[in-house]
C-alpha cells in the first residue's frame, strides 16, 4: 500500500493531549506520509498539520494505510486496534497497550497471527538517560544490580478519566525498569490511596522482585505539586541515577578510599567515591519511537517494544492493583498467571 515515492502512509486515530504530539512528528518523519487523522470530536485544537479528520477508522483504512498510530483513550485501544489488525495495517498503539489483561493478549495474537508489527508506546524506553543507562547495564559497568527504585509524582492531570495512576503512569515504570535491566518481575505488593474524589487510585506504592532478585521500588502520585521524574539503579560499583525530566544521568561510584572517620564509615556500609554526569545526546523521545516503529514495518532491526513486552506490563499493572485490594503480595510466575486465566 506505500504510495509510489515509496513512502509509508500512516494514520492517527485521536487527538487528544498525546495524539496531538504524535501529529506533529508524523507530519515532519522521514518516509512517511501522514495521510489523516480519526477523531469524531474534530480538531478542536488545530492540531491535525493539514490533513482531512475523519469520523471513523473504517474511513482511515479505507484511505491505504500501512500503518496507525493509536492513540485514544486506554478503554478504545482494544477496539480500535483490532480493526487496524483485521485490516491488516500495523500498528503503534499508545501505553498501556489495553486496559485489561485480556484484552492485551487478545491484541497479541490479532497482530501476531497475521504477521502485522505492532508496537506499543512505551515512550521512556527512548529517553537518551535511560538508554543510555540501559546500554551501561549491557556493558556490565554497575556490576550485579541490586536495587531499581522509581519515583513518578506530579499533578493531577484532568484529561486522564477513564483509568487510575497505575495504568496510566505506574505503567511507564514497569516497562522502563524490565527494559534497563532486561529482568521479569516474579512478585509485587502495593498499597492505593485514592483521595481526589474518582474512583480510580491515584496513588500507589509498590514494592517488587525481579526474577534475578533485584528489589524494586515504585513511588508513583498525581497528587503533587512537584513534578518529578526519578529513577535510580544501585548496585555493586554504585549507583546511576536517571533524571527524564531532563534526560541528564549521572553515576555515583563506590569509592576504594576508606573512610577514616569510623563511626561514619560504620553507618554509610560503603565509601562515596566520584560522581560523574554523563554528556549524551538528547534526541526528542517520541520522534525517536517514531524513528524506530518505522523502521520496524520497514522489516528494519529496530528495539520497539512489542505487544508481548507491552503485554508483560499490563499483567504487572494488574497484579499491583489485585495486591492493593487483596492487601498480599502477588506472583507474577507463568504458572501462577496462568492459575489466575491471564
Amino acid at each position: 500500500m506505500s504510495s509510489g515515492n515509496n513512502n509509508l502512509r500512516a494514520g492517527l486515530v485521536g487527538l487528544g493531549s498525546m495524539g496531538r504530539h504524535h501529529a506533529r512528528v508524523l507530519s515532519g518523519l522521514e518516509g512517511v506520509d501522514f495521510v489523516a487523522v480519526v477523531d469524531p470530536m474534530g480538531d478542536k485544537f488545530g492540531a491535525a498539520q493539514g490533513v482531512p479528520v475523519l469520523d471513523t477508522v473504517e474511513q482511515l483504512i479505507g484511505l491505504g494505510i500501512d500503518y496507525a498510530v493509536v492513540a485514544c483513550p486506554t478503554a478504545l485501544h482494544e477496539p480500535v486496534a483490532m480493526q487496524l489488525a483485521e485490516a491488516g495495517v500495523c500498528a503503534l498503539i499508545e501505553k498501556p497497550v489495553a486496559d485489561t489483561v485480556e484484552g492485551a493478549h487478545r491484541l497479541v495474537e490479532a497482530f501476531e497471527s497475521r504477521g502485522l508489527v505492532a508496537g506499543v508506546g512505551h515512550i521512556e524506553r527512548c529517553n537518551p538517560a535511560l538508554r543510555s543507562l540501559r546500554a551501561r547495564l549491557e556493558a556490565g559497568e554497575l556490576g550485579d544490580v541490586y536495587q531499581v527504585v522509581t519515583r513518578r509524582q506530579g499533578p493531577f492531570p484532568h484529561r486522564i478519566a477513564d483509568v487510575g495512576v497505575v495504568k496510566d503512569l505506574a505503567t511507564h515504570d514497569i516497562d522502563l525498569t524490565g527494559w534497563v535491566t532486561g529482568r521479569e518481575y516474579v512478585s509485587i505488593a502495593a498499597h492505593t490511596v485514592s483521595k481526589s474524589g474518582r474512583e480510580h487510585e491515584d496513588m500507589v506504592s509498590a514494592v517488587g522482585r525481579l526474577n534475578d532478585g533485584t528489589m524494586v521500588n515504585h513511588l508513583v502520585n498525581w497528587l503533587s505539586p512537584l513534578k518529578e521524574r526519578f529513577t535510580s539503579v544501585t548496585g555493586e560499583r554504585g549507583c546511576f541515577i536517571a533524571d527524564t525530566l531532563t534526560a541528564d544521568l549521572t553515576f555515583h561510584s563506590n569509592s576504594a578510599m576508606a573512610t577514616e572517620w569510623e563511626a561514619l564509615q560504620a553507618f554509610r556500609g560503603v565509601s562515596e567515591g566520584d560522581m560523574i554526569r554523563y554528556a549524551i545526546p538528547k534526541r526528542e523521545p517520541l520522534l525517536v519511537e517514531h524513528e524506530l516503529f518505522r523502521d520496524a514495518v520497514l522489516g528494519k532491526p529496530a528495539d520497539i517494544c512489542t505487544l508481548r513486552q507491552g503485554t508483560r506490563t499490563v499483567e504487572v499493572a494488574a497484579a499491583v492493583l489485585e495486591s492493593a485490594l487483596e492487601n498480599r503480595s502477588v506472583s507474577l510466575l507463568s504458572e501462577d498467571l496462568a492459575i489466575h486465566g491471564s
